[in-house]
């Protein structure tokens, strides 16, 4: 077995009495796409949250690179390459969607600002620009000002923004929330492109989606992790049918 390149210990995340995560363990190995699924209300946004930083833990660790990161700041995790994606993110709505990549880019290189340099002069960064663009299919709209993008591409350039910072592990929210079928099934062909370039840890409500990309998939409901496997083995678990996916086939 792979060694993991982000694993949790236990996680635990309350407010007061309540336990939004509990006891959560996981493992995501590299180059793996992990899915997790959930009804509503189980926890599954505090735990990308606790993964990114955004929220510091309770109880338990997160290891990324086999290092405790659990009481790191989210701009040291993003630093060490581990990125989310699909949040509110800083578009600058005046800069053209190359500017906002390069700008992503050059965020995530300690020291990197030189402002006395103009930054697509900075030859390293426009590469790794260009090659994000171009993975998210952004590259022929590069020129176009933030703020012209229709929904659909601003989630592309936002994924963009986080592949330009070089990531070694990707968490994407429910990047295809508010898509039309043709937008959600450009991401999923980009996301399959993506696979095993990169570990990812997808939380998305689209089961088509889900059991089209994941290598593994873990089940929250109210917290806890019911169950991890395989899209197959996920399919075919009683308690799973029964609580979350129903007992339509899917």
């Amino acid at each position: 077995m792979k060694t993991s390149l982000l694993r949790t210990e236990s996680l635990v995340k309350r407010y007061g009495g309540i336990l939004v995560t509990d006891g959560v363990s996981l493992d995501i190995r590299p180059g793996e796409l992990h899915a997790i699924i959930g009804p509503n209300g189980a926890g599954k946004t505090t735990l990308i949250n606790q993964l990114s930083g955004e929220l510091l833990s309770n109880d338990g660790k997160v290891i990324f690179s086999d290092i405790d990161v659990t009481a790191l700041p989210i701009h040291r995790r993003a630093q060490m390459g581990l990125l989310r994606s699909y949040q509110i993110t800083s578009i600058f709505e005046e800069f053209t969607v190359q500017e906002n990549a390069v700008l992503s880019a050059m965020g995530a290189k300690e020291h990197a600002f030189r402002f006395w340099q103009p930054m697509l002069q900075r030859k390293e960064l426009v590469r790794a620009a260009h090659d994000a663009l171009q993975a998210t299919s952004l590259i022929c709209r590069k020129n176009v000002p933030a703020k012209d993008l229709g929904y659909g591409e601003r989630r592309q350039l936002e994924l963009a923004m986080a592949l330009a910072a070089q990531p070694k592990f990707l968490l994407l929210d429910e990047p295809m929330a508010g898509m039309s079928v043709q937008e959600s099934d450009a991401v999923v062909s980009l996301l399959k492109r993506l696979k095993g370039r990169y570990s990812i840890l997808l939380i998305e409500h689209d089961m088509d989606a889900v059991f089209a990309l994941a290598d593994r998939i873990t089940v929250l409901v109210y917290g806890k992790v019911m169950f991890s496997g395989t899209p197959e083995e996920i399919r075919n678990h009683p308690e799973v049918r029964a609580v979350y996916l129903g007992e339509e086939e899917i």
